[in-house]
This record gives structure tokens, sequence and C-alpha cells, in this order.
């Protein structure tokens, strides 16, 4: 019997257990999840996506960053037509934020072996390393020296928040695999996420057909003052890391108000030496994230920072040491890619809007190096990195659904571009 291809569809029973049965690795309490890059739990989790892989009859490689790729061979050699995410969280993530990429990917490939199909090229599903970047910065390190944007030896020796290193908590969970990272390079790549904010559920819309990603910069500042009594030293003679750290806070909040557009800016960590009431601060340890889809504009948010630092070190009389976390240009995905999403969507009946992505994916490592795109499905509430993340099980069988046939029109044809 032949299959007619645009009438495939996933099996959401059983893509929704793999996600409810990977989101019981390292549960919270609520229905979260903490699986942190390289520890225990993320071993486990691995353990379990790479099960999967290999039940499914995938060629299963894990490269020396740890990075996971399981490939479907096709009737051709060549680039495979690649799909995936990481399943790493944040200490209070959810059950979907990448997690959702890898599993529908492996749906996919249930799929096509379900119905008989091979395909023309290759289909190969992986997952990334530390894409969080919670644990050890920067994020997106393992699709970033996959395709050639972090350097391998550097990354290996990052040292994370607990102490270690990236090779030395590789090799503590058995995944400092020997594969060169990147040995191959994708005929295309695209990745199914969860949206992360509110826009498609504010709009009603059910499919975002991602343009691409934001500019990110993380910056750490580290605020050496002097520490003293709270009552008895007068301000003008105080060197408060506190203060400084407010200061910078302030600023950062004001740099995005006076920018606009798509320029937004937030101080995730701002932590106090000796963080008494009655002690002034004699370190501060602040973080600034700043992003924007326009990268000229980036960079002017960028020195704003920096010289208000400067300034506000000398009158308050601190000196601050400055540590770049991540710096990762705007990314633009293929216009053609952009259109397959709109136009699977439209054929399948789902509305669907263009729009950039706020957040840091795997797909923008991708783009400089092959055809790429992301497809966005409603998250509630515009809620992540938070235990109450959700997706409705219909929305994501319909992102899986398109991803489904969208990697179809690529594997089975000789035009990249379907």
């Amino acid at each position: 019997m032949t299959v007619a291809l645009n009438s495939l569809r996933i099996d959401l029973d059983r893509l929704m257990g793999r996600l409810n049965e990977l989101g019981e690795i390292g549960a919270l309490d609520g229905g979260g999840v903490c699986r942190l890059a390289l520890t225990d739990e993320d071993r486990r989790g691995r353990d379990l996506v790479a099960g999967w892989m290999r039940e499914l009859g995938l060629d299963v490689s894990i490269d020396r960053i740890g990075n996971v790729v399981g490939i479907r061979a096709g009737t051709q050699s060549g680039p495979p037509v690649m799909t995936g995410s990481h399943i790493d969280t944040v200490a209070t993530g959810g059950i979907y934020d990448g997690n959702l990429g890898v599993l529908a990917g492996l749906e996919v490939v249930a799929t096509l072996n379900d119905a008989g199909i091979v395909t023309k090229h290759p289909v190969a599903v992986g997952f990334f390393t530390n894409e969080e970047g919670a644990r050890f910065q920067p994020d997106m390190m393992g699709s970033g020296v996959h395709q050639g944007a972090l350097d391998l030896d550097a990354m290996l020796s990052v040292e994370g928040i607990d102490g270690t290193t990236v090779g030395a908590d590789l090799a503590a969970i058995n995944y400092d695999g020997d594969v060169v990272p990147g040995d191959f390079r994708a005929r295309s790549f695209v990745e199914l996420h969860v949206e992360q904010g509110p826009v498609l559920e504010e709009e009603t819309v059910s499919i975002g057909a991602v343009t691409g990603v934001q500019g990110i910069s993380w910056t750490e500042y580290r605020i050496h003052g002097v520490s003293n009594h709270a009552g008895t030293t007068p301000m003008h003679l105080r060197h408060d890391a506190g203060y400084a750290a407010a200061a910078i806070v302030v600023e950062a909040r004001a740099i995005a108000a006076e920018l606009g557009g798509d320029q937004v800016a937030t101080v995730g960590v701002n932590d106090l030496t000796p963080n008494l009431v009655n002690v002034i601060a004699k370190e501060a340890l602040v973080t600034v994230d700043l992003r924007n889809t326009d990268d000229d504009i980036l960079k002017q948010a960028e020195a704003r920072m920096a010289s208000f630092v400067e300034d506000v070190a000398k009158v308050e009389g601190v000196r601050v040491d400055t540590r770049t976390l991540a710096r990762f240009a705007p990314v633009r995905f293929d216009e053609a890619m952009i259109d397959v999403v709109e136009q699977t969507a439209d054929a399948l009946g789902h509305s669907v809007r263009r729009m950039p992505s706020g957040a840091g994916h795997d797909a923008q490592m991708f783009a400089p190096n092959c055809p790429t795109a992301m497809i966005f499905v409603p998250s509630k509430d515009g809620i992540s990195h938070n235990v109450e993340e959700f997706t409705e099980p219909e929305q994501v069988r319909a992102g899986a659904d398109i991803l489904l046939q969208m990697m179809l029109t690529v594997a089975v044809q000789d035009d990249a571009h379907a």
C-alpha cells in the first residue's frame, strides 16, 4: 500500500508519554523539573533519550562536547535533514522547553518507521549539551561547538557554578564521546520549541514561524568595595559595592526604556557580601543580560552600560572586574524555510504568524551553515523556565505535525529548500 506523505500525522499519545516520562527525571513539586547540564539527572535523561533513539533504529553517536545525534539512513548518503534541541533545564524548569523539540524529532522518526517510509536523504535528531547555560556559561554550548561558533578546548575547560569543569563532568557522567564535533553539516535544520512568551496565546495564533533570534549579551560585574559599619560611616566616605550594584540594576532598565523597540535588559544575579543588614557591602556580583534583534542597537546598549559602570565605579570609589559570559549576534533564519513553516501550517489548517525569538536556541548556531528555521507553539500565560510551564496537547500535536511534514518535504526531494 502506498502511503500519501501529506496525510502522515504523529501519534500524540506516544509523544506526550515520552514527554511525561522524561519529565519524571529531576521532577519538582508542582510539575516542573530540575535537570541541570551534566548532573546525574542529566545523565539519566540522556540515557533514556539515547535509549529511545536506539530502539527506533537510529545510528547514535556522542561527540567530545557530549552532543548526542541519532541518524536514520536514507536511500542516498550525504548531509541529513536534521532536527533537535536540548534536554537540560534551568533549576526551576518545565517539561516542554527543549525537550519537546528533541522528542518531537523522535516522534517524526517513529512515524516514518510505522509507515515504512525510507526517505531519500538521511534524517537526524540531536540533543545538545548545556543549551540553557544555567550551570556553565555560555549557553548554546554544545550546538555552538558542533557548528564551529565555539572552541571545543575552551568549552571543555569552562568552570561552572559548582567549581567543576565541563570536561570533568562529561567524563563523570560518561558522555565524553570520541566523535569530533561538527563532523558533518546538516542539509537543513528545523527546531520545534515552545514560544516561552505570551504573543501567540494573546493573539490566539496556533503557530509561530520564527524569523530569527535576538542577539544576546551576558556580562558579569564583580564589584569590590570596603565593608564598614552602617551607622558610623558617613555617606561621603563610603565605598559601597551594594550601591554600585543597585545603580547598575537601575541603569539596565533605563537603557532598555530609552532605546525602546526590541531592546530588553535583565539583571538575573545580584549577590552582596557579607549580606548583613547593618554592614556596608564589601563585594557585589551582578549580571546584566542585554538582547536586541538589531546588532547595532545591541552594541549601543553594551557601550552605554560599560560607560556607566566605569563612571559609577569612579564616583563610588570601588573596583569593578568585568567578564563577558556570552555574546551572540542576532541571527536571521532562511527565508525559504520560514516560508515552508508558514505554508505547512496553513496546509494543515493552523493559523500562523511570523515572529522573532526573544530567547536563544540551538537553531541559531546552525543558521550560518545550512537552511534553518524554527516552529513555535504557544506557552500558556507566556510562562517558561517555571514549573507551571504548559502547552496544550493539541498545540503540541500541531507543532509536531508541521515538523513531520517539513522534514518529509526536504528529505524526499533534491532541493534543500523544498
